[in-house]
């Protein structure tokens, strides 16, 4: 039975917390909050499912957006229509990064963020990032362009990071000279 999850709102200021490490094992409870944001946010991105459980579309959620204090992410990428890469990093670390960097032309949203927002987020265009997964391997990945976006966004979750904090207050858009937009 699908229950939705109870995703804190920007006011609430432990969103801008900076998240511990979380340890292991993993609890059950983390577990189950794992497995439910995976079918969230998966659910949120099939428009028919979207529409019957009153979802807005989302491909990444941190635990401190649960009001969960610990370094866990879960990005569930469409990589074709309707199928779909999942990602879950334990204590996840950007090791490295393009010097080419993007934005999104239509901006970023956030599934704390209940408002529209302008501007554009400068990203780094390829990011490395390693941690672990739910039962403490080591894992890392090569994320690119929309990946990278969503990595960099969720990461900047555990350190209290909101997606409007990196747009230009004087120059909220780029234009194509300036950045590349996806």
């Amino acid at each position: 039975m699908f229950k939705k999850l109870n995703i804190l709102d920007e006011k609430d200021k432990r969103l801008r917390m900076i998240s511990k490490d979380a340890t292991f094992p993993l609890s059950n409870e983390d577990k189950d909050l794992i497995k439910r944001a995976i079918d969230e946010l998966t659910y949120s991105q099939i428009e028919n499912l979207a529409e019957k459980y009153e979802l807005r579309p989302g491909m990444g959620l941190a635990f401190p957006q649960l009001g969960l204090n610990k370094r866990i992410i879960i990005i569930v990428h469409e990589v074709e229509d309707g199928v779909f890469d999942e990602y879950v990093f334990v204590n996840p670390k950007i090791i490295s990064y393009s010097n080419e960097m993007i934005a999104a032309d239509v901006g970023e949203g956030c599934l704390s963020v209940n408002r529209e927002v302008e501007g554009h987020v400068p990203r780094y265009a390829r990011v490395t990032v390693e941690g672990y997964d739910i039962d403490g391997n080591k894992i890392k990945v090569r994320a690119r362009e929309e990946l990278s976006i969503a990595f960099q966004h969720e990461i900047d979750h555990l350190n209290g990071i909101l997606f409007y904090d990196r747009i230009n207050k004087d120059k909220p858009f780029f234009n194509e000279n300036e950045i590349r937009l996806i």
